[in-house]
């Protein structure tokens, strides 16, 4: 109890707080990771220009293998996983690459390479201690830097109306331009907030007030969809394999970097839950955490979905909550598997109109971008002081801005 008490922590990570309390830091852990989870099938379905019906499949397998993902991670089995409380979701860093196969071969493609790209990740757990002193935080962290800078591309365009509105010569209108501004500043408004529960929901908060907008100005049409009703039960390899070497690599790449920022968050996570961040516990802790990452990409493959990794903003809800304990994460791996059986969510998700989505990633794109400490020469990610997350939400806005314009 001392040790929780030094580290800030109600309940450490083997304690099991009671159902009430449980259930409430499981909530705000799900409200941090949900819309993060449910932007890549968005994204990436958008770009492929997939129907309704098989969006909405996408967004609810990203939820179902998500959950199974964080279950994974926070039992541990054996050597898989790290007994952390320690969130897995859909990854933003894939999304360039699989838009890329999805143009070449389809979802096939997409799934197929995807799962044996996933080899790599796992293979790097084995040899970690090799690898990491040769992939320094600063080596990652410009390469995540890039991914995000290339990203917020993506979001520019959803800001503009997307693809359809490119097609029909609405991109740019203000229409468009104003829903997702609009989208965008409720979330810095309610992110700068004092309340902790407003700033925690902000991106939710958000994406709602847009919709209900944007179906005001008659851009949503639910008549598209035929029924709500009935349960996703998920259907391994839906959509079948396909595999291109150029692709794998590609793939492999990003998995190679992937498995060195979950070093980084697996670390802080560890630094926050007041367990060791050096020695044969933490070493097998990472390698199980590393390992788990890979294979749960590779299952999310099989499941219909996209790559998963360790979510780094749960770290913050660890400090906010003072809520450690793993026992949690059983909770949020309960919900995200949950809400993936409910064919409505992802059905409503599937007729969000880009520009309200694209408010939203391009600040969470900025995140990605600004995520790693670059310019200093790196280090790995270290618990953020409240006041101090203000000023980064701002600074993530302002790096997103110049990819708003067209190089000369």
């Amino acid at each position: 109890m001392e040790k929780q008490q030094e580290n800030g922590l109600i309940y450490g990570l083997n304690d099991k707080p009671p159902f009430k309390e449980a259930f409430f830091a499981a909530l705000q852990h799900l409200l941090a990771i949900f819309v993060a989870i449910i932007t890549p099938p968005l994204i990436i379905a958008g770009a492929l220009k997939l129907d309704t019906e098989t969006t909405g499949y996408l967004v609810s397998m990203a939820l179902f293998a998500s959950g199974i993902s964080t279950f994974i991670q926070c039992r541990r089995f054996g050597g898989l996983g790290t007994g952390l409380l320690c969130i897995q979701g859909t990854s933003f860093s894939f999304i360039g690459p699989i838009i890329s196969a999805g143009m070449a071969g389809g979802l096939p493609l997409i799934f197929g390479s995807c799962m044996a790209a996933s080899s790599v990740e796992m293979l790097i757990s084995r040899v970690l201690k090799y690898t990491k002193k040769i992939i320094t935080p600063l080596i990652s962290g410009i390469v995540v830097t890039l991914i995000g800078m290339s990203l917020i591309k993506v979001g520019i365009t959803a800001c503009g109306g997307g693809a359809i509105a490119q097609a029909d010569g609405s991109f740019g209108s203000f229409r468009h331009v104003g829903l997702a501004a609009l989208v965008l500043l409720l979330i810095i408004a309610f992110n700068r907030s004092s309340n902790r529960y407003l700033r925690m929901s902000s991106i939710v908060i958000g994406l709602v007030i847009g919709y209900i907008v944007a179906w005001c100005m008659g851009v949503v049409d639910f008549s598209s969809i035929q029924s709500y009703g009935g349960f996703n039960l998920p259907m391994p390899f839906r959509y079948g394999l396909a595999f291109d070497l150029s692709t794998i690599i590609a793939l492999g790449l990003i998995f190679m970097i992937t498995a060195i920022e979950a070093y980084g968050d697996i670390t802080a996570n560890s630094l926050i839950s007041g367990e060791p961040v050096e020695g044969e516990t933490f070493v097998k802790r990472a390698s199980g955490g590393i390992l788990a990452d890979g294979f749960n990409s590779m299952l999310a493959g099989a499941l219909n979905s996209f790559p998963n990794s360790v979510f780094a903003q749960n770290n913050g809800m660890i400090q906010l909550t003072g809520v450690a304990s793993r026992y949690v994460g059983y909770y949020i791996a309960a919900f995200l598997v949950l809400l993936g059986l409910f064919p409505a969510v992802g059905l409503v998700f599937s007729l969000m109109p880009e520009p309200v989505l694209g408010g939203a990633t391009l600040l969470m794109f900025g995140t990605v971008a600004f995520y790693r400490p670059v310019c200093g020469g790196g280090g790995w990610p270290q618990p953020v002081s409240a006041s101090s997350r203000r000023k980064k939400s701002t600074e993530r806005l302002l790096l997103s801005w110049p990819s708003v314009f067209p190089s000369a």
